[in-house]
């Protein structure tokens, strides 16, 4: 119950200021009440949707619009009160100045200024029109990135050899089944030799998964396609009846990837071989500071050799530099998830990469190195909570590896 109280004082406060704004540029009570209209609805529909969460059966669609159109709003907000803010600072000492200076008794905190405050007003259009541009285009707005990347102790054989990684599907965030083939199609086109996805393929429930099986098996790749667990995948922010009941979902989840095509490596490795040469695809269970750590990279290397060429599948990228980056068994590439950059941020090639998710994880999205080792955090492919993306857009990742090992 206090909790309920601190929130609803807050909000009404941070409305409050935020209202200034409005109410400097204009008086008229019909322009008000629509903004009144306006920002009751957006709250009154996320209190609804929070009051009835639950939590065995997760994230719903309306949840998730309830959400965005919510983080729209607070977003713009923060952004206009940031503006009113610093104006009242000056107005303040301005205040200050002139009680001591000409020995004024009434108003003599200055007015606000209605520039200051149609400034504020557009500043916070644009990340109010951003997200909910995010919501509506941004999260199907699939991006293939390409990348080659040169190893001295890749077999030639497998020079040219084409990966496309996905990974953060989170099926159970999806509503629109024409888009999410464009990005199944999409992927097919680039016609790699193999296919790894590095977790979360759900939010919460592996039912999640079923309308979505007949698209996504149709995923094509020679070679074959592999997958991994994500922390999502386990079914632990779900409530359920019983041990059984989350037994079962796990067990359906499994039954689901294989139905996909997928093989599901569960801290084990698997060769692919061409001509006389091969190399190790190493999959891992989840393994993530602050987050489930199931994942055995002992156990998922014991049957291959330091010398063999290697792919490690994990879900988290805190994975690397915690264990991956110097294992004995010499990881060569590593491909991550989970961050999905937050979904929002800024990219323009060569001049910034900015995310607030970089205050969490050190490596977030890209390609990453230490000398010949490499590390790529894949954005996701899909979304989770926020129903959207801006400025970190969907992705698909396309790999070549090139060989430098000198002829025998």
């Amino acid at each position: 119950m206090l909790r309920w109280i601190f929130i609803i004082i807050f909000f009404s406060a941070f409305e409050f200021y935020a209202f200034q704004a409005i109410k400097t540029i204009t008086n008229n009570r019909s322009i008000l009440l629509v903004y009144f209209l306006i920002v009751a609805l957006i709250l009154g529909n996320l209190t609804y949707h929070s009051l009835i969460f639950d939590r065995s059966i997760g994230f719903t669609h309306y949840f998730g619009y309830a959400l965005g159109l919510f983080l729209s709003l607070f977003v713009s907000q923060l952004c206009i009160i940031s503006f009113l803010f610093l104006e009242d600072i000056y107005r303040v000492i301005q205040g200050i100045y002139d009680y001591f200076t000409y020995n004024l008794t009434d108003d003599f905190i200055p007015e606000r200024r209605k520039f200051i405050s149609k400034i504020a007003l557009i500043t916070g259009l644009i990340p109010f029109s951003s997200l909910i541009y995010g919501m509506f285009y941004g999260r199907y707005n699939y991006k293939v990135l390409k990348y080659s990347l040169t190893f001295d102790n890749l077999p030639k054989e497998f020079d040219g050899f084409k990966i496309t990684q996905i990974s953060d599907i989170h099926c159970g965030s999806f509503d629109n089944k024409e888009k999410v083939k464009y990005g199944v199609d999409l992927i097919n086109e680039q016609k790699s030799d193999v296919i790894l996805f590095t977790g979360d393929i759900v939010n919460n429930k592996a039912s999640e998964l079923i309308p979505w099986i007949d698209i996504f098996k149709t995923l094509e790749a020679p070679l074959g396609k592999f997958s991994i667990l994500g922390n999502h995948d386990y079914g632990d922010y779900a409530n359920w009846k019983s041990i059984k009941d989350k037994e079962d979902n796990f067990n359906l989840l499994l039954k689901s990837q294989k139905e996909m095509g997928f093989e599901l490596l569960l801290n084990q490795s698997k060769y692919i071989n061409k001509e006389n040469s091969k190399i190790a695809i190493v999959g891992v269970e989840n393994w993530g500071e602050g987050f489930k750590k199931k994942g055995d990279l002992n156990l998922a290397t014991e049957k291959i050799t330091k010398k063999d060429f290697k792919i490690l599948l994990t879900h988290d990228p805190s994975h690397w530099e915690a264990e991956a980056l110097n294992h004995d068994k010499l990881i060569n590439l590593t491909l991550s998830g989970h961050t999905h950059g937050m979904q929002f941020g800024i990219e323009i090639p060569g001049i910034i990469k900015w995310s607030p998710v970089k205050w969490r994880y050190k490596q977030w999205a890209g390609i990453y190195n230490r000398g010949k080792k490499f590390l790529n955090v894949n954005r996701g492919f899909g979304y989770l909570a926020y129903p959207g993306r801006v400025g970190i857009w969907p992705e698909i990742t396309v790999i070549t590896l090139k060989s430098s090992m000198p002829n025998i």
